[in-house]
């Protein structure tokens, strides 16, 4: 019986060296909660200005100066939260990695950056052509669409269960496109809710009980 359970240990450990030459497996369930947090965070202080934005338009009507100012805030609170959010990421990814002694940057994290950037990428340029010309309505569905492409496209270099997050984050931007007004609240729950029910379920499954981190 002893003999059996050291074959099916071996088993075990070759199906992990496997799985680590082929995906990287040190991405943090902490990361997740930590951008997820991020954005809500974000999603707040956008509201709050937002709201500001309208009692003002109420009270004194429409100025470009006034709707100007919003936007450029929005600009910088987003480009705070998405500094914020990979900075988080980089910390919890990288004291996973040390932790199980996996290097950070090796070929398999450069796929999974590769695949995931070409969506990005795209969609970024995508998102900034829509602002050049005023076309904000569709922002928030175009973030949480391209986002999700990026995350199904890299998914087959990391934790399969990406892939289903990157499935969700598609399907509610989607929504989102026949519920315009609604943008703020699709991109707090998809980048916010989304990303912190993701990441404790992660951190449950594969950093609570380091034995059970078995990619499938």
């Amino acid at each position: 019986m002893s003999e059996e359970n050291s074959h099916l240990d071996a088993l075990q450990d070759i199906r992990r060296m496997m799985q680590r030459s082929t995906r990287f497996i040190s991405l943090s369930g902490l990361s997740g909660i930590a951008a997820g947090v991020c954005a809500l965070v974000g999603a707040w202080f956008a509201y709050d200005w937002i709201h500001e934005y309208y009692v003002g338009y109420g009270q004194a009507g429409y100025t470009n100066a006034a709707f100007d100012r919003l936007k450029f805030s929005l600009l910088i609170l987003a480009a705070v939260v998405l500094a914020t959010s990979l900075v988080s990421a980089f910390y919890f990814t990288w004291r996973k990695a040390d932790k199980d002694k996996l290097p950070l940057w090796d070929h398999t994290a450069r796929n999974l950056a590769l695949n995931m950037a070409i969506p990005l990428v795209t969609g970024g340029l995508f998102i900034l052509a829509m602002l050049q010309y005023d076309e904000w309505k569709f922002v928030a569905p175009a973030c949480l669409i391209f986002y999700g492409l990026a995350l199904v496209n890299g998914s087959k270099y990391t934790l399969s269960e990406i892939r289903y997050l990157g499935l969700l984050e598609i399907a509610l931007g989607l929504l989102n496109t026949q519920f315009i007004g609604y943008g703020l609240y699709f991109w707090a729950v998809g980048f916010g809710v989304l990303h912190i029910i993701y990441g404790f379920a992660m951190w449950w499954k594969y950093e609570r009980n380091p034995a059970a981190a078995n990619v499938r």
